[in-house]
């Protein structure tokens, strides 16, 4: 074969890098949404999600606040952030409220109300919260307090996620 045999045209050529370019611009595109969709089935979970916050022996039937810290990992930069949890035993069951109110995301308080006893209250909006954390009819929020993911191990409460109802 000779040389003159291979020559590749102008339009030849051309078209070859507006391939290239297209194809490269596609995978640029496409790349971030595969992340994005991929990332969270792929995120390994297990006991490290799960924080140490309280002995069971600390609980009673009336909810009380507790404090604790989690590690917040976002990209390369790992912080800590303060969360709180309302706990308190029904029975044999243990139950893990979130404080945020559902209705704008206000801190909710337990039996901080003089008019509205045994209850979690909202002072934003007055959302008013039953003991188990379901919505009281005629308040602003439309749906319960969320729960945590919680475990029991050695006498010890771990909350993970907060779990929407």
């Amino acid at each position: 074969m000779s040389e003159k045999e291979h020559k590749v045209s102008r339009r030849q050529f051309l078209s070859y890098c507006l391939m290239g370019v297209g194809g490269f611009m596609a995978a640029a595109a496409v790349t971030p949404m595969a992340r994005f969709a991929l990332d969270p089935a792929l995120e390994a979970g297990g006991e490290s999600d799960y924080v140490s916050v309280a002995s069971v022996d600390d609980l009673t039937e009336e909810p009380k606040r507790f404090d604790f810290k989690v590690t917040v990992e976002d990209a390369w930069y790992e912080s800590e952030q303060s969360r709180t949890a309302w706990i308190y035993r029904e029975g044999n069951e243990i139950i893990a409220l979130s404080p945020v109110c559902t209705h704008l995301g206000c801190t909710v308080n337990w039996d901080a109300n003089e008019d509205h006893p045994n209850q979690f209250y909202c002072p934003c909006h007055h959302g008013r919260f039953e003991k188990s954390g379901k919505n009281i009819a005629n308040t602003p929020p439309t749906r319960p307090l969320d729960v945590y993911d919680m475990e029991v191990r050695d006498g010890t409460v771990y909350l993970g996620r907060t779990i929407q109802r």
